[in-house]
């Protein structure tokens, strides 16, 4: 394993720990499917409990916000473990223990119908303090449900 696989390897792993350790992304039913330098993705399957419109049977919009956000959370810290891959790695783990949003832009496309909905998040900058990061939500069909912009403190 080279340099960059172990950085990758330890980069997954960080995600998956910090992930995992929040209690809410457990309480909403997300899960994290792929993790890589580029993206990040995770799911989250319909649930009762998550409808927001119970006419229409319709994902509340505060759930797509809170997918999308975790989503491109995990996506600021992959960028900032890039932008800190000089430090230790303890030095790394308190600079990421700071990672929080400050901004989040969330515009619903469509309602939240389906069984599924999958969350991908992309970096579109990484600085030393802050990251901005795209995410987009789909059902299960791939129809386009919303798309997200956010703001993370990440240094």
């Amino acid at each position: 394993m080279n340099q960059d696989d172990a950085l990758l390897a330890e980069q997954a792993q960080a995600v998956r720990q910090m992930f995992e350790r929040i209690p809410f992304n457990q309480a909403l039913g997300i899960e994290l499917d792929e993790v890589s330098t580029t993206q990040v993705v995770m799911h989250l399957p319909m649930k009762p409990e998550l409808v927001g419109n119970f006419v229409h049977g319709i994902l509340h919009g505060g759930v797509i916000a809170s997918l999308l956000d975790v989503a491109g959370g995990a996506m600021a810290m992959l960028g900032a473990f890039d932008k800190h891959r000089h430090l230790t790695t303890q030095e790394r783990a308190e600079r990421l223990s700071r990672l929080g949003t400050i901004d989040l832009r969330i515009d619903y496309l469509r309602p939240g119908r389906g069984t599924r909905f999958s969350a991908s998040a992309m970096l579109l900058r990484s600085g030393n303090k802050v990251a901005v990061v795209r995410s987009e939500l789909h059902n299960e069909l791939g129809v386009l449900v919303a798309v997200g912009t956010g703001t993370y403190l990440c240094g």
